[in-house]
C-alpha cells in the first residue's frame, strides 16, 4: 500500500471520528481487551477500501498490551555523574505506577514524555531521602496540572505526616485526594490490586524499615482462534468466548474450547530496593520475569556493603540466579563509580542476563 496524501487524509478522518466512537461504545473505557475486540471486528470494514495491509499495520502497532519498566534514576544517595537518584515507572496495560521518587523524578518524567497525571499509584520503598525527596514537588506539579483523580500512595509510616507538614507550612492545598496506604516491611503481604495487577510487599533488610514490591499480572482472557471465528459473530459473543464462556450462534453452541486457546502468560516484576544480601528474597521472587536489585558496590567493597546494609553486583546476581528470574537489572550505584562496567561484569559472571539501570532505558516484558 502507498501512503499518499489522499490515503493519509482518509486515514486521519476515519481514525479520529470512528475510533473515538468505538471507544465510547466500549463497555469499559479502560478495558483494552474489549476495545481490542471492537477494533478487530470493526476497523477492518473502515479501512478495507484503502488496503487490507493497513488493517494489519494498525492492529500490530496500536493494539498492544504493554508491560514495561522505564528507568528514571538509579544512583545512590545524591545525583552524580549525570545520574539521578532512584525512581522508575512501570507501565502495565497503559496504566502507570511510579516506584520510588528520588530528587529530580518529575524532570525525568517530563524528559521521557510520561504524563504525570496518568500515574495511578506511587510506591515508596523507604524514607531515605534519595528515594522520596522528589515526591513533594511532583505532587504539587500534579496539582498545578489540574489533577482531579485520586492518587494512591503506598509508603512506610511517617510519609503522610511529612507531606501534611509540608503542605501546612507552605499554605498549599491539593485539589485531588491522596489515599495513604502504610506498607508492611516485616513480611510479604498483599498491598494493592486493580483490574489488571496485584502488588505484594517484599520485606528487605536495611538501616531503616524498607520493603520492595512484587507486581503480578492477573489471569488474562483466552485468545480467539481467529480463523475459526464466524465473521459475523457479535462483539458480545467474542468477548464471551475470551472470558471462557460457550456462545449461542445461529441456533448452535460454540464450545469455548473449540474456538480459543490458552491465555498469554502472566508477567511479573520484582523491585528490590536498598537491602543487605538477603537469601530469604529468593522464595518470594521465584521465577519472576524481571528483577531490579540494588547493587550499590562491587565486590571490592563487600565489607562496606555489609556495614551500610547494601549489596554488591555479584550478590544481586546470586539472588537472580537462585530465584530463576528472567532478567536482572542492577541499580542504586554508589557515587564512587563513574564507570559502571565493573558492576555489570561481576554480575554477568554469575548471571549472564544482567543489565544496568540506565536512565531513559525501557525494559519490556513480552507476553
Amino acid at each position: 500500500m502507498i501512503f499518499n496524501k489522499t490515503n493519509l487524509y482518509l486515514i486521519n478522518s476515519y481514525f479520529y471520528s470512528y475510533f473515538a466512537l468505538l471507544i465510547r461504545l466500549s463497555l469499559d473505557l479502560f478495558d483494552l481487551d474489549k476495545i481490542e475486540i471492537i477494533c478487530k471486528s470493526s476497523i477492518y470494514f473502515i479501512f478495507s477500501s484503502l488496503h487490507s495491509t493497513f488493517y494489519s499495520f494498525f492492529i500490530t502497532n496500536f493494539i498492544i498490551v504493554i508491560f514495561e519498566l522505564t528507568i528514571l534514576g538509579a544512583n545512590a544517595a545524591i545525583p552524580a555523574h549525570g545520574r539521578f537518584p532512584t525512581s522508575q515507572v512501570l507501565c502495565i496495560h497503559h496504566r502507570y505506577y511510579l516506584i520510588d521518587c528520588g530528587e529530580g523524578a518529575q524532570i525525568q518524567l517530563f524528559r521521557h514524555k510520561i504524563k504525570i497525571n496518568k500515574i495511578h499509584a506511587i510506591f515508596i520503598s523507604h524514607l531515605h531521602g534519595d528515594h522520596f525527596f522528589g515526591l513533594m514537588g511532583l505532587l504539587n506539579t500534579m496539582n498545578l496540572r489540574g489533577r482531579a483523580e485520586p492518587l494512591y500512595l503506598h509508603a512506610p509510616k511517617g510519609l503522610q505526616e511529612i507531606i501534611i507538614l509540608q503542605l501546612k507550612y507552605s499554605c498549599s492545598i491539593l485539589n485531588y485526594p491522596i489515599h495513604f496506604i502504610e506498607t508492611n516491611q516485616e513480611e510479604s503481604v498483599f498491598l494493592f490490586e486493580d483490574e489488571k495487577v496485584t502488588v505484594h510487599t517484599i520485606p528487605l533488610l536495611h538501616r531503616i524499615p524498607c520493603c520492595g514490591f512484587l507486581f503480578r499480572e492477573k489471569a488474562k482472557d483466552k485468545n480467539l482462534i481467529k480463523e475459526k471465528i464466524p465473521t459475523d459473530l457479535s462483539i458480545a459473543g467474542r468477548i464471551a468466548l475470551k472470558k471462557g464462556e460457550d456462545v449461542e450462534y445461529n441456533n448452535q453452541i460454540l464450545k469455548n474450547e473449540d474456538y480459543t486457546y490458552p491465555p498469554n502468560k502472566k508477567r511479573s516484576y520484582a523491585f528490590c530496593s536498598d537491602t543487605v544480601y538477603l537469601p530469604s528474597l529468593i522464595e518470594i521472587i521465584q521465577d519472576v520475569d524481571l528483577l531490579y536489585h540494588e547493587a550499590t558496590f562491587t565486590n571490592v567493597h563487600e565489607k562496606r556493603a555489609a556495614q551500610t546494609f547494601h549489596s554488591t553486583g555479584e550478590q544481586a546476581a546470586r539472588i537472580a540466579k537462585q530465584a530463576n528470574v528472567g532478567q536482572l537489572i542492577l541499580g542504586h550505584f554508589s557515587t564512587r563509580y563513574y564507570d559502571l562496567s565493573p558492576l555489570l561484569e561481576e554480575a554477568q559472571a554469575v548471571f549472564p542476563n544482567s543489565a544496568l539501570a540506565i536512565e531513559g532505558q525501557t525494559f519490556p516484558i513480552n507476553e
